[in-house]
């Protein structure tokens, strides 16, 4: 029986080095293909002090899509960091927040508004447990401890900590050998040709749940909460809803009751707060139902965007 034991651990182990090894090649390629994901682009920042960040869901990506973030830095000497992330709500968006503050800096924040964002857990609580966004997630002992944190406090699965920590996501992830961006991010040269069963359908999967008050109201506290914390480290912020086109717009359900209850909140804290859903009709502008293309994001910086980002520069003095 003791022989048994011994030859069953040396199994063990054999199966724990091999799966080590295979965990820390995925990690490596992960570090070698990453690109779009809200840690690894902290990880891998340049700097360690920023003049904007920008925090969202996917409406917000397209700003940072092929070389427009570059460009918008040359065009306004302004640094921009991008953490926006794919199906966001306000849950995951203060995380990225949190572990950004932790050894970086931003003087400015743009919080780019989506109301589908607060009404499930869906785009919260349960974006943790997302692989496609663990698997590009690089691993450090800090989001560790921090992602604990989160599954203790705000209801979020342990799975998705035991997943981050072993690296499943990242070991069986079957695009390894590609880089790591958003499937829109090909698209953003194109031009969408409007579809309403597409529309129906792309607002039935951002609101599997119903758009209820009561829904939104744990949503509006935590992004009360990452608005405090931007409060208490300096950041100021500003907050924006980006355009998408009309016949969309009309599709999404309770949305003045939702911004009858979100603007209030911005401005308990005289965070400015600017509607521009409706600046941009023109289908031109979109590679799909409701995402902004080149063409899209160039007009809306142009005529909206930079006057943003420069009120900051203006307001130091810059």
């Amino acid at each position: 029986m003791r022989q048994l034991g011994k030859s069953a651990l040396f199994f063990v182990a054999i199966g724990l080095a091999i799966y080590a090894g295979l965990a820390y090649a995925s990690e490596r390629l992960m570090v070698r293909n990453g690109r779009s994901n809200a840690f690894f682009k902290i990880a891998t920042a340049a700097a360690s002090e920023f003049d904007w960040m920008i925090l969202g869901a996917s409406h917000a990506m397209p700003l940072d899509f092929a070389d427009f973030n570059a460009q918008m830095q040359r065009d306004t000497g302004l640094r921009i960091i991008n953490l926006a992330a794919p199906g966001t709500g306000p849950l995951y968006n203060r995380f990225v927040f949190e572990h950004f503050l932790r050894a970086h800096r931003t003087r400015n924040l743009l919080y780019v508004v989506d109301s589908f964002a607060f009404y499930s857990r869906m785009w919260n609580e349960d974006r943790f447990s997302d692989g496609k966004l663990l698997r590009g997630t690089p691993f450090e002992a800090a989001l560790a401890v921090e992602l604990w944190d989160y599954s203790r406090h705000d209801g979020v699965d342990p799975r998705a900590l035991l997943d981050y920590v072993t690296g499943f996501s990242k070991i069986n992830n079957r695009d390894r050998f590609l880089p790591d961006i958003w499937e829109g991010e090909p698209q953003f040269e194109r031009v969408y040709r409007s579809s309403a069963s597409a529309i129906r359908s792309r607002v039935a999967y951002l609101f599997p749940d119903a758009a209820s008050d009561a829904a939104s109201a744990r949503y509006l506290a935590v992004l009360s909460d990452l608005l405090a914390a931007a409060e208490q480290h300096g950041v100021h912020v500003a907050a924006v809803k980006l355009p998408v086109p009309a016949a969309f717009r009309a599709q999404l359900p309770n949305e003045k009751g939702f911004d009858t209850a979100v603007a209030p909140l911005f401005a308990q804290r005289r965070i400015p707060f600017q509607d521009l859903s409706a600046a941009l009709d023109d289908p031109r502008f979109y590679f799909d139902t409701d995402h902004l293309n080149r063409a899209g994001v160039t007009e809306f910086y142009a005529h909206h965007l930079k006057d943003i980002l420069l009120r900051s520069k203006d307001d130091r003095g810059g």
